[in-house]
């Protein structure tokens, strides 16, 4: 097939733009980078099987004919502080390998820590999600004066839920945990209290 270097003592340098030169040995690395201040060199097996965590070749080190190295940019951060980068099954040619190797080592350098939404309401308000057998839906509505009344008792349930009577009653209490439950009662009076019959035994109470 002949030789694609062109010689069997010489060895070829490709940069980001694919743009290649060839070098007769014996040559050194940093014979190379005399001219290209800033820039690393990169032996292309060690792109192959390292990616972005590929080490530098130290200045001294002697390049071996017919063989390729890539010349980059020296990347802003050091290798240990680099992102793992996933290797691809699929076949590249050694511009593509040198371009994706950029890309990692440029989006190394740009990383930021993305900060999760918090999920509490901006008003503060806590949500409580009560499970109740119709029958006692129906005894807790007769036997309180108003709605305030009837969420005040809601809430009690699912302060005492587990145990006795109340396991009895099967109530869950959801979204919100028991010491925002002993929260809301203790401040029943001054807070805005309601409640709504979703479906069939089930209650949601918002206090707010």
């Amino acid at each position: 097939m002949g030789n694609a270097f062109g010689g069997k003592g010489s060895v070829k340098i490709m940069n980001i733009t694919g743009e290649t030169f060839k070098l007769k040995t014996p040559v050194q690395a940093g014979s190379v980078l005399q001219n290209h201040p800033g820039h690393v060199l990169l032996a292309s097996d060690a792109v192959v099987h390292f990616g972005a965590r590929a080490k530098p070749l130290e200045p001294h080190h002697e390049l071996k004919p017919r063989r390729l190295y890539f010349l980059v940019e020296q990347p802003s951060l050091p290798e240990a502080g680099m992102m793992r980068r996933v290797r691809s099954g699929v076949h590249m040619t050694a511009k593509d390998r040198l371009e994706s190797l950029m890309l990692s080592r440029r989006s190394a350098s740009d990383i930021s820590t993305v900060r999760s939404a918090s999920n509490a309401d901006e008003s503060g308000g806590v949500r409580v999600r009560l499970r109740l057998r119709k029958a006692e839906v129906e005894k807790l509505m007769a036997e309180s004066k108003d709605g305030a009344d009837v969420a005040e008792k809601i809430v009690g349930l699912c302060m005492s839920g587990g145990g006795g009577a109340t396991a009895e009653r099967d109530v869950h209490c959801d979204g919100a945990d028991r010491g925002l439950a002993r929260q809301g009662t203790s401040k029943s009076r001054e807070k805005r209290v309601g409640f709504s019959l979703i479906e069939e035994g089930e209650i949601h109470l918002v206090a707010s």
